[in-house]
């Protein structure tokens, strides 16, 4: 892959990222705050607090992948395995800008 289709989609990546988290960080928490107790009846808030932080803990791990594969592209290792060295075919990058290892790779470290 070009370096310069590789800033594009790490950069895209990036702002997704960035907006996502910006908008948890606009709703905040929602349970037990100045327009409900915790626990009121027929509220959902709990929920939705704890699936925003797990949300926000994927999205941290998403960053710290964008990192790596910025500072690979940095290095002129962007798109090479970092288990095998082999190429990532272009079209797994297109649609993972940060994959690490090719899919197959990817599947035996997931223990797939």
């Amino acid at each position: 892959m070009e370096p310069e289709r590789a800033r594009e989609l790490l950069q895209r990546e990036r702002i997704r990222i960035e907006r996502a988290l910006a908008a948890l960080d606009r709703e905040g928490p929602l349970e037990g705050d100045d327009r409900r107790e915790p626990g009121d009846l027929d509220t959902e808030d709990l929920y939705q607090d704890e699936f925003d932080l797990g949300r926000r803990q994927e999205l941290q791990s998403d960053l710290a992948a964008l990192e790596r594969a910025e500072e690979r592209l940095k290095a002129g290792t962007y798109g090479l395995s970092i288990e095998s060295g082999q190429p990532i075919p272009d079209g797994r990058l297109e649609a993972l800008p940060t994959a690490e290892r090719t899919v197959e790779e990817e599947e035996h470290f997931r223990g797939g």
